[in-house]
């Protein structure tokens, strides 16, 4: 599971972030900087492997109970573009589950080609993060579900009312809701809609062969992969890269050592207002890390190397070698999982119906 905030050792929280994406909280010290990162062990052992540990076969959560239904009404909303204003926008759109559920460009194009302000993050695994967006405005993935719909530049919806309005006219949603929530009386609200893409997107885990490796099958990775993961652990890209996710399970600070070199996005001090959390987002997973290129909250970094030494300068202080960089990106590669075959094809759709409201131009 995801180390919450709160439970990592302050000896560990000094660290800062490191090679895949962007951030720990501000409770960490600044560390030093040094020209080079320290001389890296050809041997990983056993031992070094405490602060990570397997993905789950689900991220179930209490508060939304799975089912059959519910999970199946949730893939097809999560490929529904009737969500959208002009009904050509799904959530797959952005986050293309044979894609590394994110999207290959700096950011995403939305109602009538508008640009995201940040790039769309992966959703594969999402549900183990702490919280959900680069800013953490959303506590979980059926609150982060609800969002794109309604945002003017994304899925452009007029109202919660207008997408209701939509799926009622369908039959077949107003049954598939039915039987996902059974026993209420009005099953098709849009807290369910929710609920129901957040349990699809629970079940979206993919195990990879670093999971075969933590269980105890030292095969499961080449030598030269284990050395990356040694690289990566001596860097300190563990500070805030750890736990089930390789991150997911804090915020950190852009930029911590050596300035960010785009400010415009002021992270979570959006949400916040407060002046210490300037430049402060989520610390990305680094599952599938190696299918989500490009990188960072402002999709600066165009490959994965880059990736790794920007983090290393900016958040380290350090600049690693070629060797090192190489090193740390065959590990990460061994980090990519499969989506399961069941859910990553895209359902065959209920039929409109002639009351069904048509897509807006405007």
């Amino acid at each position: 599971m995801v180390i919450p905030p709160r439970l990592i050792p302050l000896s560990i929280a000094a660290a800062l972030l490191s090679c895949g994406l962007v951030a720990c909280k501000k409770e960490a010290p600044t560390p030093t900087p040094s020209a080079s990162a320290p001389a890296t062990p050809k041997v990983l052992q056993r031992s070094d492997l405490a602060m990570f540990g397997p993905l789950p076969e689900a991220f179930d959560s209490p508060a939304n109970p799975p089912s059959a239904a519910k999970i199946a009404l949730g893939q097809m909303l999560y490929n529904e573009k009737r969500l959208s204003k002009n009904q050509a926008i799904s959530c797959a759109s952005c986050h293309e589950l044979e894609k590394g559920g994110a999207d290959a460009r700096p950011t995403s194009p939305g109602h009538k080609g508008q640009l995201g302000g940040r790039n769309a993050p992966t959703v594969l695994n999402a549900a183990g993060q702490f919280v959900q967006f680069w800013d953490g405005r959303a506590k979980d993935v059926e609150e982060q579900a609800k969002g794109p719909i309604l945002n003017p530049v994304e899925m452009a919806m007029a109202s919660s009312e207008t997408v209701l309005a939509v799926l009622k006219s369908i039959p077949e949603y107003a049954a598939a809701f039915q039987a996902a929530f059974p026993g209420q009386a009005d099953a098709l609200t849009y807290d369910n809609l929710g609920k129901a893409i957040g349990a699809f997107e629970r079940k979206l885990v993919t195990r990879s062969r670093w999971d075969k490796y933590l269980a105890g099958d030292d095969a499961a990775l080449q030598d030269d992969e284990k050395a990356g993961a040694q690289a990566f652990i001596a860097a300190g890209c563990t500070a805030c890269h750890n736990g089930v996710l390789i991150g997911g399970g804090m915020y950190q600070k852009a930029g911590l050592v050596k300035a960010w070199p785009n400010q415009k996005d002021l992270g979570r001090f959006g949400v916040t207002k407060q002046e210490g959390d300037k430049l402060f987002f989520k610390v990305p997973s680094l599952r599938n890390i190696a299918n989500t290129a490009p990188y960072f909250h402002d999709g600066s970094a165009a490959t994965l190397d880059a990736a790794i030494r920007t983090m290393a300068e900016h958040q380290l202080g350090k600049q690693l070698t070629d060797a090192q960089v190489a090193a740390i990106a065959k590990w990460l590669g061994s980090l990519t999982g499969e989506v399961p075959t069941a859910l990553a094809a895209v359902p065959k759709l209920p039929a409109s119906t002639e009351t069904t409201p048509k897509p807006v131009a405007d």
